[in-house]
């Protein structure tokens, strides 16, 4: 069963979590300075036990543009993206994001999630040597904060495990964006980068 109420108006608002502020993903004024963050540049991830992070380059220009982090059984994919003031981002994402997944022949629904609205993909992939093609479920998440917009997806148990999604829900919510001040186009990706060694911050 789906919770058919609407989180916003139809009329590209910023599709954002009531509390956001307070319980995160958080901008970079609302965060604790005294947490021992990881600072990858446009995001800042708090260390806990058992996560893994791992970084996504592009092959052609070297540069950073996802952090994969794996978690209670389960990835996590996140990428920070400029957004305009006003405006949010992830209403018009959602409608690529199911686009794109029935175009590959899988199939989607939108549902409320804890994060707000969601999409659960079951995406075609190839898989093994002898390429037999398997079905993988994916969580598309996305929170609109102050000119920013942050996006997940989510893997593994978190899919469909109700303890394993709480625990990567809360690692999302956890996350610290920072926009910066520099003028970006909205969707551009904010720039990411490998974490200091420690000391040396």
């Amino acid at each position: 069963m789906t919770d058919a109420t609407p989180t916003q108006s139809a009329g590209g608002d910023k599709s954002a979590i009531e509390d956001r502020a307070t319980n995160g993903p958080f901008d970079e004024s609302e965060a604790n300075p005294v947490r021992p963050y990881i600072d990858l540049g446009g995001i800042k991830i708090l260390p806990r036990e058992g996560l893994n992070l791992r970084l996504e380059v592009e092959e052609q220009t070297k540069r950073i543009v996802a952090v994969g982090l794996d978690y209670a059984g389960s990835t996590l994919q996140v990428q920070p993206f400029a957004a305009p003031r006003t405006t949010g981002l992830w209403d018009e994402t959602r409608e690529q994001i199911k686009q794109q997944v029935r175009q590959q022949g899988g199939r989607v629904e939108e549902r409320q999630g804890p994060l707000g609205p969601e999409l659960l993909a079951e995406v075609p992939v190839v898989a093994g040597p002898d390429s037999t093609a398997g079905k993988r479920l994916a969580r598309f998440v996305g929170v609109d904060g102050p000119r920013w917009f942050l996006r997940g997806v989510i893997g593994g148990a978190a899919t469909a495990d109700v303890d394993a999604a709480a625990k990567v829900e809360d690692l999302f919510r956890s996350i610290v964006v920072v926009r910066g001040g520099t003028p970006m186009p909205p969707r551009d990706l904010i720039p990411l980068r490998m974490p200091a060694t420690p000391g040396t911050a």
